[in-house]
């Protein structure tokens, strides 16, 4: 390797580290795309309103919801929902009072029901990164599986976002912007400002490894 082309790769590369993610970038992205109309008359949203839910698969045999979504038995089976992932987990205000138990008749011959929980208050100070590997890997491991995930919180609208975005990050090798565009295509998102930026640490964090290896 000449000294030339060491000077370059080591300039391209401090190039690529200078480009930092912000949560700043991240708001203007989540503020500019567009979420499209989704039309009443299909027969997704004729059973949400049916069933008083709110749900979208975001990508595939992937879903954001809300409380009601998760709560919903009946909803569940017939979307064939196998792995709920509930991320508001608790009994205080804005969090979801489900568990394991509540879903121990959801089990059947053809497939094993599976729960997890995550006691968080949508909060810009709550540190929902220490759960963004789990949650990825909760979610690979549904869908891997044939079955289908639904990701909830209160609203479905910025804890449980914010763990699907970390998910395609994750797993799926999208960067922060990437990530947001698609589940926006598909849905309303709104995470705080505290989990963009640790989604955009996240961003930057993933691009180090990746440049590395």
């Amino acid at each position: 390797m000449s000294w030339r082309y060491a000077y370059l790769t080591h300039y391209r590369n401090n190039d690529k580290m200078a480009e930092q993610t912000t949560g700043r970038q991240l708001q203007r992205i989540l503020h500019y795309s567009v979420t499209p109309c989704r039309p009443m008359l299909g027969l997704r949203r004729s059973e949400c309103a049916l069933y008083d839910v709110d749900c979208d698969e975001v990508y595939p045999r992937l879903y954001i919801g809300d409380a009601n979504s998760a709560k919903n038995k009946q909803y569940l089976r017939l979307i064939g929902v196998t792995h709920v992932l509930n991320t508001a987990e608790g009994t205080r205000f804005g969090q979801v009072d489900t568990g394991h138990s509540y879903y121990r008749d959801m089990s059947g011959i053809r497939c094993t029901f599976r729960y997890m929980g995550f006691p968080m208050i949508d909060q810009p100070t709550t540190d929902i990164s220490r759960y963004f590997y789990i949650a990825s890997k909760f979610i690979e491991n549904g869908i891997n599986s044939g079955g289908k995930v639904l990701v909830h919180c209160m609203m479905g609208m910025s804890r449980s976002a914010t763990c699907v975005l970390a998910y395609l990050m994750i797993a799926r090798k999208m960067t922060a912007a990437e990530a947001i565009r698609t589940v926006r295509m598909h849905r309303d998102i709104r995470p705080n400002e505290g989990f963009l930026q640790q989604l955009a640490d996240l961003d930057n964090e993933l691009k180090r490894d990746r440049l590395y290896y």
